[in-house]
Order: structure tokens, then sequence, then C-alpha cells
């Protein structure tokens, strides 16, 4: 019997997946080039964003600075316009129009160089302006506050003796000037603050509770040396200084300017005081129907502009 000889295989068909030797190279070759674009595809995302980090900080750095830039120029411009209307303000309260409204009368000074004219020869100044119809009661109250003092008497009535220039310049104030204008400075504060209290206790009969005084002074030791004065000779307790008291201190005249326009509203009647170191009166004061502002002598600014 012929022996048959085992069947012959090739190599291709003992492997069947396997593949040609060029086309595996070709695949490694793709291979290849896919990593290396994608590594290139990365670094490339990488530095877009870096570049992305630093245009926001770019961004965010130049819009700060721009704010603070924005926000230094408009302080500087605040402080400017501040500084100007203080200025302003300055200049317009040292221009020369209030004194030749608020002297109403020759000065104590001319007054004692003048030679006074023989009494008989004087002719009686008749009452003017709100207190013409209150002349009799003004005269008697005046010449009563020259007698005894009344130490016992009742709040809001003089308890003091009233010096005879001191009557003599409310009888002026009161019938010639009607209540509206400068006069001499007594001295001292403590006696203005004593021609003061005559005036509130006059005011006090012809008007009751619908008036109010507002005393103009610019310093605290000058307030309190008028609030201890008017304090003294009225009768009064510190429940009566303040704003819804019958006596009101100021050191600014636009704070004083303004209560006495809310009184007027109210329908009620500021009396406005002002202190004899107040060398200017501002010109809305004088639209009020009753102050009285008292001119001081040259010895008492002397002392001021030493104090100061």
């Amino acid at each position: 019997m012929t022996d048959i000889p085992p069947e012959q295989t090739t190599p291709d068909q003992a492997n069947p997946t396997s593949q040609p030797p060029g086309q595996e190279a070709l695949i490694a070759l793709a291979l290849s080039e896919l990593q290396q674009r994608r590594e290139q595809l990365q670094g490339e995302i990488r530095a877009l964003e870096a570049r992305r980090q630093q245009v926001e900080q770019q961004i965010a750095s130049s819009f700060a600075g721009q704010s603070d830039l924005v926000a230094r120029r408009i302080k500087g411009f605040q402080d400017y316009m501040v500084g100007a209307l203080q200025d302003l303000a300055v200049s317009a309260q040292q221009v020369d129009l209030v004194p030749q409204t608020v002297v109403v009368q020759p000065s104590p000074l001319d007054a004692a160089q003048a030679s006074p004219a023989p009494a008989d020869a004087q002719a009686p100044v008749a009452a003017a302006g709100l207190f013409a119809a209150d002349e009799a009661l003004i005269r008697k109250r005046l010449a009563s506050f020259q007698g005894q003092p009344d130490f016992y008497a009742d709040p809001w009535k003089l308890r003091r003796t009233l010096e005879a220039a001191g009557a003599a310049s409310l009888e002026d104030w009161f019938l010639s000037q009607g209540g509206r204008g400068a006069q001499p400075s007594s001295g001292s504060r403590n006696r203005n603050a004593l021609v003061t209290a005559a005036a509130i206790a006059i005011l006090g009969e012809l008007y009751g509770d619908r008036f109010q005084t507002l005393v103009l002074a610019g310093e605290p030791e000058r307030l309190g040396e008028w609030r201890r004065g008017l304090q003294d000779c009225l009768g009064l307790g510190r429940e009566d200084f303040g704003p819804s008291s019958g006596i009101v201190l100021f050191e600014r005249p636009d704070a004083l300017i303004e209560r006495a326009d809310r009184l007027e509203e109210r329908g009620e009647l500021p009396f406005i005081v002002v202190d004899a170191a107040e060398q200017v009166v501002d010109v809305p004061i004088l639209q009020f129907p009753l102050w009285m502002a008292f001119a001081a002598t040259p010895g008492e600014l002397a002392i001021e502009t030493d104090a100061y």
C-alpha cells in the first residue's frame, strides 16, 4: 500500500489573520503620526489655556486700575469743590455789606464826642414797628426793672436790676427801632445777657409762648456765658435751654437761620440775639422781625483778639 504524504500547508494558511510585513509598518507609522498629532494638540490646548488665564488677569487688573484711577479723580474733584465752596463762603462773609445795614444808629464813640442837645429841645420819639401799641407797657416795665431786684420772681421774669444805660438801650430798640437793630454792647457778656433777659421778660408778656429766643455766639465758651447769664437773670434751669425750649444757643448762623425759618412756618416768632464777638451778621438774619445785635466796644474786641 502506497503511503500518502501529509498535506503541505503554507505559512499564510497556518496564520490566516497575520498581515503582510509592509502593511504592519504602515499601521505603525500612522499610529505614530496620530500620537504625535495628539501630543501637539494637547500642547496647543495648554498654551491656549495659559493665554486665556493671562488675558483674564490683564482684564481684571486693568479694570481695577481704571476704577481706582476714576475713584481718585472723583475724590480729588470733591475735595476741590468743598475747598472752593468754603473759600466762597468766607469771602461772602467778608463782604462789607452787612455793617452798613446793621448800624442803624451812631457809634457809641461818635455819640461820646458829640455834644448832647438840651433835654427840653428833644422831641419825644413815637414807638415804631411791632410795638407801637405797647409803648406804655414797655416804658412801665423798663422803669420797674431799674428798681430793687426780685430774686424770688417767677421763671422768665427779670430777677436782677437793669442799669439805666441798659434800660435806655432797650427803650431805643423797642420803640425807635421796632425790635430790629444793633445796640452798643454794655461792655461785657454778662451785662448784655442782662439786657437780653429784660427784653425776653417783656416779650414774654406780649407774646406768651409764641416766641423763642435764639442766641448766636460762635464759640462754646461764649455760649456757656450766655446760658449762665440768662439762667441767673430769669431764674431758669438747664431744661429751659434746648431745641424745644424757650432759649436755643447756636455756634453757626446757618443752623440758627434754619431754626428761625421753622418757627415762622409754625406761626411762631423767633427773637434772634447776636453776640458782640460776631463782627459780621449774616444777611438772612436781617429778614426776621425780631433781632438784636450787640456792637462790641474796642476794649471787647481787644479782649477777644487776645483770647484767640
